[in-house]
């Protein structure tokens, strides 16, 4: 039998529940591989899942601490939408994946491990990612740190900004 090392989830497992919203500390800190923030908008931003589905989980937020999307202002909806395919465009450029899960949870029932501050995720998916580790071990293999996609997803991002400012 092997043995996964999985230290990540035991942090996720015994985390506590801080005063504060986790997405609101993180816009005013920049990009950055300490808070796992790729990218910032106006209205959004880009931060890596600490706790990851795959390599590559991003999340669109945005920065006004807001339940539900019905609450999002036209503009912030938009700008997310527009995070979301960059998103996408960065995953595909580095990742090449064979397919994405983008959606969000809303409210507790929904599935939402943070209620109080709607978010999207960004999931990058390939064929047979989904095996029996997570159904039977409750642990999920993640093959890269999350420090060296940071660094990926970064360049990605920058990448695009490269191509923008051409046309």
């Amino acid at each position: 039998m092997k043995t996964i090392f999985a230290p990540w989830r035991m942090a996720y497992m015994n985390q506590g529940h801080s005063a504060g919203c986790i997405f609101c500390d993180h816009p005013g800190r920049g990009v950055s591989a300490e808070t796992l923030t790729i990218f910032l908008g106006e209205r959004a931003f880009v931060l890596l899942n600490r706790f990851p589905y795959t390599s590559g989980h991003l999340m669109v937020v945005p920065f006004r601490h807001v339940a539900t999307p019905v609450a999002l202002e036209p503009g912030e909806w938009a700008e997310m939408g527009a995070l979301v395919q960059r998103s996408v465009r960065a995953l595909e450029a580095t990742y090449r994946p064979q397919g994405f899960n983008i959606g969000m949870n809303v409210g507790r029932a929904g599935g939402a491990g943070i209620e109080d501050h709607c978010h999207m995720h960004v999931v990058p998916r390939w064929f047979g990612d989904n095996n029996f580790v997570p159904v039977v071990g409750d642990t999920r293999v993640i093959p890269e740190a999350l420090e060296v996609t940071h660094q990926r997803l970064v360049a990605a991002f920058a990448d695009q900004d490269a191509v923008e400012e051409v046309r």
